[in-house]
């Protein structure tokens, strides 16, 4: 399976006061679901603009965010800083949804995708 573009898993948006999250992924059990939309929307509400939570074309899950040209309540280093913290507190969990989409959409064998681990941040 070619990826070219990113698959949006889930995300929300403070502008329309909305969550998104992809029917792809419906496989996925409802705590971790229900995790994924607190985290996102805990975050627009906190720092404003649009969260996705995005796979690239190597099965990587990356946090994206869009700002409106004119928002200046907008919060960028809380962005940030918030986007790290999720990073080191929800570890498991997104290395885990990594480990999901490259087995099941990607197609990898288990053993490959173990083998290429994330390497320690601290």
């Amino acid at each position: 399976m070619e990826q070219k573009e990113n698959v949006v898993l889930c995300g929300a948006n403070s502008y329309e006061q909305k969550y998104y999250f992809n029917q792809d992924f419906s496989s996925l059990p409802e705590g971790i679901q229900k995790e994924l939309q607190v985290m996102c929307v805990l975050f627009t509400e906190d720092v404003g603009g649009v969260l996705t939570l995005e796979y690239d074309a190597a099965g990587s899950l990356e946090f994206k965010v869009a700002v409106e040209d004119q928002d200046y309540l907008f919060d960028e280093i809380g962005s940030e800083l918030k986007i790290r913290r999720y990073q080191k507190e929800k570890r498991e969990l997104l290395e885990s949804l990594e480990l999901y989409y490259k087995v099941k959409f990607l197609g990898l064998p288990l053993e490959e995708t173990s083998k290429s681990g994330r390497e320690e941040d601290d």
